[in-house]
């Protein structure tokens, strides 16, 4: 078993020993089987196999040696690394987890004589990263002969050489090791000379002296002989030629030679000298050197002068290739007496090898979702150079959210240090750098790239925080109000928004049936016509959502605002129209010059400046007699009263509106001059005249009852709290108030845009000789209008009750009577009275 692993020293190797004997040597015969013993340790994995091994054999089951599984294995991405850009030797079955050969493996070239021949390869694990070191020690084979460095030898005796005289014989070389090399020589029988072998310097030892007489050349069969099963050997025929004289063999002063020579040295470099000298003279003393059995390889880097014995590098030399050379220097004499010195030549490192980074794997695209510390990649950095010349530092640029995180070995794991973004980079160009700590330093860089994949993490942002949309009343179907639009910064379906109304009501309809929204385009269109008069505003919520998974959504205002156009024309609500009623205002005698006599009054349900009335009289009786207020369709008298104006006179009141093009309505007033009440029956005549209608007894009889009631009233109240005479004077400073039963049922005045004005409130002055007719003077009041809900229906008693508070006042008491509705309305104090 084999005991020199590389791991811990706790770590147990695993392996199997092959020895040259027994079943060992048997099982080399039939075809080099092998076995293998692994047992589960917690440090590095040690093989042995023989060398030439078939490709694909299996070395070990790596899965069952760890106790992983084979799932496990393969979910891990085990691979088989190897340093630099050695071979691979072995490789791993992920399907079976058997490690297996995968290149020839020739102990002799790998290792040469070296006693342990080591392949050192490494296991990598991920999720979570593991190292395992894996150990094969290549055992030696019978594969090669004996081989001697010449097919003979040739070699010049004196036949005067003296009994026992030794000869030196180049010895026989095997590629094997061990018992597999040369083990033992055999020299063909003859009469004049033994073999000697001790230490493997082996010699011919004279051991009858020669005769050239007798016999001037011996042919000697010289056989090597190695220690495997079956045996190998090789031979040599030593060509003895017996000369006269010259029994001395040259000499080297060392035995041995050595010296370091650095890598990378220039050629032709002087590498050591080698000295032998003779003691024959002549060219019996000349000595030639030579190479001994050397490789090819070593022939194609060194040379030797042979006059000199200078030995020159002509070829490069790499410590990491080899790191020291071993030559057999041979010297002969004139006549061919030999011998032979070693010179070992030790290689010294230079920093010559940059270092080299490699990416093992790398998680790309990366989510940008991942937290910090998360492991992104491997990154493995080597340097051919050894002790500190291979010593590596690694580290990365300043400018990225990542770092290196030193792991096993020469591993580096790379792991997130921030939280990243990919909406603020979404790929990164990472610079590794590698520096060895050799003289002067030697340093590499890698650059890689890795993208950031996109996470739905952003939700769509509009672009405005608030959208308004104006839109004309009476738009048609379609119409466009206005855009949105959000931004999503993601990527892709992340970032594609698509936009909908959120659900709810406008004025009690759903929003659907008001608005809809292009999904893609955010462009706002109304499904539906619309009316100012009924709605002028109103408020909707867009929603922004993108297609990401869960979907991420923000919400928007977008505020219609619809804008009037002139399609309304005014409506006049004094005078009433309605039906053929028939209403007739009194206009007395006595009135001066711009008496306010009465008042047009309408609204119009437009806004702006398409609500603003003007007020003109057409056709007048008397053209110079009334006029009317431009704006505040008060009408007033001009000039005094004379004896020559009609008693009756017809006004036709034309109502504009400012829109463009203007709309209009027109309404007539009645007005009677009367000079006291004892004229009004002649109403009786202008009322059939105008409505065709006969006044019925009823009618006069109310009438009588009013007029006696309410100067009744009037004496009563003068009397009790005023007891003042009342000059006949009409006070005119405002507008008629209408009550809210006069209103359509659309209109109302907003923010002082609508047409009606302040408050107006009517006197009533009757004379003592009236009867009936519709009446009504005038005065300003400037208190709340009465609402019409308000509106009191009484007996006469009842009357008389509900005003014995109130402030009767001439100035405070208003009527109003309509011949068709046989009603009079009665405004004293704060109240209306509506007497049937």
């Amino acid at each position: 078993m084999f005991g020199d692993s590389e791991g811990s020293p706790e770590a147990t190797c695993l392996g199997i020993e092959m020895e040259d004997k027994g079943l060992s040597s048997l099982l080399m015969i039939y075809g080099l089987a092998l076995f293998i013993h692994t047992d589960i340790v917690h440090g590095d994995l040690s093989y042995s196999i023989p060398e030439e091994i078939k490709r694909g054999s299996v070395i070990g089951n790596i899965a069952k040696d760890l106790g992983l599984g084979v799932d496990r294995m393969s979910s891990r991405n085990a691979r088989i690394d190897a340093e630099g850009n050695r071979k691979m030797y072995c490789d791993l079955n992920l399907a079976t987890g058997d490690l297996i050969t995968a290149e020839r493996i020739d102990r002799d070239s790998l290792c040469g004589k070296k006693a342990s021949c080591v392949i050192k390869v490494d296991l990598v694990l991920e999720n979570p990263l593991e190292l395992q070191r894996v150990t094969l020690h290549i055992q030696d084979v019978n594969d090669n002969s004996p081989q001697f460095n010449a097919d003979s030898i040739e070699m010049e005796i004196h036949e005067l050489a003296d009994k026992g005289t030794r000869f030196s014989i180049e010895e026989a070389h095997d590629a094997d090791i061990g018992q597999h090399s040369v083990q033992k020589y055999d020299l063909q029988n003859n009469d004049n000379f033994v073999l000697v072998v001790d230490n493997n310097i082996v010699e011919l030892v004279l051991e009858n002296k020669l005769d050239r007489e007798k016999q001037q050349e011996i042919n000697l069969l010289l056989t090597a002989l190695d220690g495997g099963s079956p045996q190998r050997s090789g031979t040599v025929v030593i060509h003895v030629t017996v000369l006269d004289a010259n029994d001395n063999a040259p000499v080297f002063r060392q035995a041995l030679y050595q010296t370091n020579l650095p890598e990378n040295s220039a050629l032709d470099s002087v590498v050591v000298t080698v000295s032998a000298t003779d003691a024959d003279e002549g060219i019996h003393g000349e000595v030639t050197y030579d190479f001994g059995h050397v490789s090819n390889d070593h022939e194609k880097i060194f040379s030797i002068d042979h006059k000199g014995g200078e030995i020159r590098l002509i070829g490069a030399i790499d410590y990491e290739e080899t790191s020291n050379y071993e030559l057999r220097v041979k010297a002969k004499d004139g006549l061919g007496l030999t011998s032979y010195c070693k010179v070992i030549i030790d290689i010294t490192d230079v920093n010559d090898n940059s270092p080299r980074i490699f990416l093992k794997s790398l998680n790309n695209p990366l989510p940008e979702d991942v937290s910090p510390g998360t492991e992104v990649g491997i990154i493995n950095v080597q340097d051919r150079d050894s002790e500190k010349n291979g010593l590596v530092q690694c580290s990365i640029q300043q400018n990225v959210p990542f770092k290196l995180v030193p792991s096993i070995k020469n591993y580096y794991s790379l792991v997130t240090m921030n939280q990243l973004d990919r909406e603020t980079t979404s790929d990164y160009n990472i610079t590794i750098t590698a520096t060895d700590e050799g003289y002067p330093p030697l340093s590499a860089s890698k650059v890689f790239q890795l993208s950031i994949a996109d996470m739905n993490d952003n939700a769509p942002v509009f672009e405005d925080d608030y959208y308004k949309a104006y839109v004309t009343e009476n738009n048609k179907q379609g119409f466009t109000l206005c855009s949105v639009a959000a931004r999503d910064p993601d990527w892709r379906q992340n970032g594609t928004v698509v936009y909908s109304l959120q659900t709810g009501q406008v004025n009690n309809s759903p929003v659907s049936s008001y608005l809809s929204i292009n999904g893609d385009t955010g462009v706002i269109q109304a499904v539906r016509s619309f009316d100012y008069e009924q709605f002028r505003s109103f408020k909707v919520q867009v929603v922004a959502r993108d297609h990401g998974s869960p979907p991420l959504s923000s919400n928007v205002t977008v505020s219609v605002f619809i804008t009037d156009v002139n399609d309304n024309s005014p409506q006049i609500l004094f005078p009433a129209p309605e039906g053929n009623s028939f209403m007739t205002e009194l206009v007395p005698k006595a009135a001066q010059g711009g008496s306010l006599m009465s008042k047009v009054i309408a609204v119009d349900a437009d806004a702006g400046q398409n609500a603003w009335l003007s007020y003109h009289i057409i056709n007048p009786t008397d053209p110079g007699l009334f006029t009317i207020g431009l704006h505040s369709g008060e009408i007033r008298t001009q000039r005094d009263i004379s004896d020559s104006d009609n008693m009756k006179q017809n006004l036709i009141v034309v109502v504009k509106d400012n829109g463009k093009p203007a709309l209009s309505s027109t309404c007539i007033m009645h007005l009677l001059i009367f000079d006291n009440l004892a004229e009004v029956p002649e109403l009786k005549d202008i009322a059939h005249e105008e409505n065709s209608t006969r006044l019925t007894s009823h009618l006069i009889i109310a009438l009588v009852s009013v007029s006696t009631f309410f100067l009744t009233f009037i004496i009563i109240i003068l009397g009790l709290r005023f007891c003042q005479r009342r000059k006949p004077r009409l006070l005119f400073d405002g507008a008629v108030a209408i009550p809210s039963s006069y209103l359509p049922p659309n209109y109302a005045d907003v923010d002082g845009t609508g047409t009606l004005r302040s408050t107006y409130n009517y006197d009533a002055y009757l004379t003592t000789g009236s009867r009936t007719s519709d009446f009504k003077f005038v005065t300003s009041y400037n208190d709340n209008t009465l609402p019409a809900d308000q509106t009191l229906r009484k007996t006469s008693l009842d009357f008389i009750e509900g005003f014995e508070d109130l402030d009767v006042s001439p100035k405070n008491t208003v009527g109003r009577c309509d011949f068709n509705r046989y009603d009079c309305i009665f405004y004293i104090g704060p109240a209306y009275v509506n007497i049937k």
